[in-house]
């Protein structure tokens, strides 16, 4: 039995993989290797990974920069506890991001991965608010289709996403407001957020001072089927928030390190959240860590002479040396001009072949927001069940390309070491499945 084989045997036998019904999924693809934007399978395959390996790759895979990092920091120290304990990587590492994100959003806890970065931001705003005396703001908003992870409390404010069905006697509730995606060529968009502002509105009119906070996918909606909004809705709706006197957290765990354009989609939106999350792209996609960032009342809040106002959280591998250090060097690369050209050359080439793009009576709503790109394939099923979506799955990954449909939604989020032939490449494959695959 060959390698690749011997591998696929024992995983069948042993590993439960995620989002997959193991009865009927295809036989997972042994991967050896990879350098850059391509993945090396044991039988000899490529892949060109256009989705950043559920987006957590940012500038490749295997980055010499980034691995000589962890390799440095493994020889001095792996771990250590990090409650009574702190180490350099993890100052520097929260300095430095303090210093890029806006006004005082400048104190970080660690935990490890998106889901508990949420989980620690809504913990955070419930605490906030039993310390500062008003127990009582106890509810939650969020936007219809988002999506924050699969803790419990995550959830709870991705409840409107479909993902969570079993487990609805386990989560609290979460009012979720109307969501006004927007697309190139859309005209109907302010109709939309004035239909969400105005729900907003009715909402903290009747609940406000029972709220405790709103939390968001800025700019894009990963999971919902990368779903796009403009910033003035973010401004608007913070603004309403803020006269409310409602916490607004930022979800940036996808959106993060780069991937609307700018370093964070809240700058890029100038909108400053109270809380956001962080998570994927800040290792480059080496080592799981996530940070919850609050700005310095929030943090104040929990100072006290006693152990009750403290924020008892914690994490085995809190503030791990590794991740920190694999970090540190993900945001030097991050911050050097090059990087910044190809962003800015990735989102030029999206919007050149998305508007050179044969039109197809099946495809609508292409959009662009920084490196990120998608459509919408029109059919009677559509979300992320939608039959068409392991069609075009399987046709791509035939041809070498790891591009993975939300449903109907075809989207594209490669590493940032992507080349333009390799991201034409991926054009070229999409426009040929329209007539291949999707049919008329």
């Amino acid at each position: 039995m060959s390698r690749a084989k011997d591998l696929v045997a024992l995983d069948k036998r042993h590993v439960w993989h995620p989002f997959t019904q193991a009865r009927t999924a295809p036989d997972p693809i042994p991967i050896r290797e990879a350098r850059g934007a391509v993945l090396f399978a044991e039988d000899g395959r490529e892949y060109l990974d256009l989705v950043s390996s559920w987006w957590v790759t940012l500038h490749g895979h295997a980055h010499p920069r980034i691995t000589a990092a962890i390799a440095e920091q493994a020889a001095r120290l792996e771990q250590v506890i990090f409650a009574e304990f702190t180490h350099a990587p993890a100052v520097e590492l929260v300095r430095r991001l303090a210093a890029l994100l806006p006004d005082d959003l400048d104190r970080a806890f660690f935990s490890d991965d998106g889901s508990t970065a949420v989980e620690v931001a809504l913990k955070l705003a419930h605490q906030y608010w039993r310390n500062k005396g008003e127990p009582g703001r106890k509810r939650y908003l969020a936007l219809e289709g988002g999506y924050h992870g699969d803790t419990v409390g995550a959830m709870s404010a991705g409840g409107s996403s479909g993902f969570f069905t079993h487990w609805r006697d386990l989560m609290f509730e979460v009012t979720a407001l109307p969501y006004p995606e927007t697309w190139d060529g859309d005209d109907g968009i302010e109709t939309r957020e004035q239909a969400s502002l105005t729900a907003l509105d009715e909402y903290l009119s009747a609940h406000g001072p029972e709220t405790a906070a709103l939390i968001i996918e800025p700019l894009v909606q990963g999971a919902a089927g990368m779903r796009m909004c403009r910033p003035a809705f973010l401004k608007a709706l913070a603004e309403r928030l803020g006269r409310a006197g409602v916490l607004l957290i930022f979800d940036e765990v996808m959106t993060g390190f780069g991937r609307t354009g700018a370093l964070f989609a809240c700058l890029k939106a100038a909108v400053t959240p109270d809380i956001i999350c962080l998570s994927k792209g800040l290792t480059g996609g080496f080592l799981p860590m996530s940070l919850t960032v609050c700005r310095n009342p929030i943090y104040d809040a929990f100072l006290g002479q006693g152990f009750d106002e403290a924020f008892t959280h914690g994490h085995s591998f809190t503030g791990n040396p590794l991740g920190c250090a694999a970090a540190l060097a993900s945001l030097d690369l991050l911050l050097e001009d090059e990087t910044r050209e190809r962003m800015a050359g990735i989102e030029a080439l999206h919007r050149e072949r998305m508007a050179a793009m044969p039109d197809h009576p099946r495809i609508e709503k292409r959009r662009v927001c920084g490196t990120i790109a998608a459509l919408d394939i029109r059919c009677d099923d559509p979300g992320y069940k939608a039959a068409v979506g392991p069609r075009l799955k399987a046709y791509f990954m035939e041809r070498g390309l790891l591009i993975r449909p939300l449903g109907n939604v075809v989207y594209l989020l490669p590493p940032l070491c992507v080349t333009d032939d390799q991201l034409n490449r991926a054009y070229d494959a999409i426009e040929a499945a329209m007539d291949e695959v999707i049919g008329a």
